[in-house]
């Protein structure tokens, strides 16, 4: 059954989401193929959460920052935005 395509505001969360992920990965000194070992993920699952092309689970999230000994919050936080007028955002 296909399903929409997310809104841009979802995908641009995972690509902030994904940035993070990557800068943590790099300070941590580690390669895809290693934070993947330390999660018990395929690198390639790795990338497509740095890239924003999968959505990750909570529970890859919270491996992921343990393994890189960062808080869950650090890697999902929310940056606060501008008032718009935009209400296509949930909660808004």
């Amino acid at each position: 059954m296909p399903t929409d395509p997310p809104p841009a505001w979802e995908i641009s969360r995972r690509q902030q989401i994904g940035a993070r992920i990557r800068d943590a990965r790099l300070d941590a000194g580690l390669t895809q193929i290693q934070l993947g070992e330390l999660v018990g993920l395929d690198h390639k699952t790795i990338h497509r959460i740095e890239y924003a092309t999968t959505d990750p689970s909570l529970g890859m999230l919270v491996r992921i920052a343990r393994a890189m000994a960062v808080s869950l919050s650090d890697l999902v936080r929310e940056e606060p935005r501008p008032v718009t007028g935009d209400d296509s955002r949930p909660g808004r």
